[in-house]
């Protein structure tokens, strides 16, 4: 489940980018499909018995606000945000990066999730492949400042965020702590749009090929997407499952190839080769215990 979550992550940001093309900006295309996903999670909500709308305690609910920001969006802010300023290769590098983060952060708070002996390995090993594939043979970056720092930002706040699900996970169920997720991060977002009030209107949201990518950006690559991957932290532990971010620029050169015609290195097929490699060991340590 994880795997397939991150393949569709993956496809994320090619769809992202027929929808700027488009003319949609980084903060409406955010905004526009966690409310689609929002609405369909509530609905689905409303029909279950269990329905609570805050969490037991009000330091649970901030705990809910905070996985809002982290994993929505202070997330997704700052890395279209750091496109703007750096290369893209910069920002995929960075980002795609934040396994190592998260392990060492969750091992900071959590002795028990901690990775050991060949995990350790493994998790290098998909580091190196994930720079091989997003490099691709030009073995030059362009340093930014700001830009870098910014994609910087957003490895944290996926680690962060991946910390914060532990204790989410083992109080609240996946659909509630899901929504709550799509919930504040819509609500965190209401201060940027005091500061840059522009939305798109109703007739370029409602064009079919934009409604389509908003439709599978907020449905598949959110609602679904980020339900499944909340219950697989609960069930494999935050450190392996953050470990299958390292698949996700692989998944996304594969649909650039697919759909905007990019090439397939050699640096690709080693790269994805090392990525696999590395996933393998730290899972195959993972089921035999």
């Amino acid at each position: 489940m994880a795997f397939l979550v991150v393949a569709v992550w993956g496809s994320t940001f090619v769809f992202t980018k027929l929808l700027l093309i488009a003319g949609l900006t980084a903060a409406q295309i955010f905004v526009l499909r966690f409310v689609v996903a929002y609405l369909l999670l509530l609905i689905y909500s409303l029909t279950r018995k269990s329905f609570r709308l805050f969490a037991s305690s009000w330091k649970d609910e901030l705990l809910m606000v905070a996985l809002g920001i982290t994993g929505g969006s202070l997330y997704f802010l700052t890395e279209n945000s750091a496109m703007i300023y750096t290369t893209t290769t910069n920002t995929s590098l960075i980002v795609c990066l934040c396994p190592l983060f998260a392990a060492l952060l969750i091992a900071w708070f959590y002795r028990s999730q901690r990775l050991h002996g060949i995990q350790i390995v493994g998790t290098v090993m998909a580091a190196i492949g994930v720079v091989i594939v997003v490099l691709n043979g030009h073995f030059v970056l362009h340093l930014s400042p700001l830009g870098d720092t910014l994609a910087f930002g957003a490895c944290l706040c996926w680690a962060f965020y991946s910390l914060l699900m532990i204790p989410a996970s083992q109080r609240y169920d996946t659909i509630f702590t899901t929504r709550k997720v799509f919930v504040y991060g819509l609500l965190s977002m209401i201060p940027y749009f005091l500061v840059w009030p522009d939305m798109p209107s109703p007739s370029v949201v409602l064009r079919p090929d934009i409604l389509a990518n908003l439709l599978f950006l907020g449905f598949v690559a959110s609602m679904l997407c980020f339900l499944a991957w909340n219950w697989v932290i609960k069930k494999l532990g935050a450190t392996i499952v953050t470990n299958y971010v390292y698949f996700n620029p692989v998944t996304t050169v594969l649909f650039a190839w697919l759909i905007l015609s990019e090439r397939i290195t050699i640096y690709f097929l080693i790269g994805t080769l090392l990525i696999l490699t590395g996933m393998y060991l730290c899972n195959k340590v993972t089921s035999t215990h």
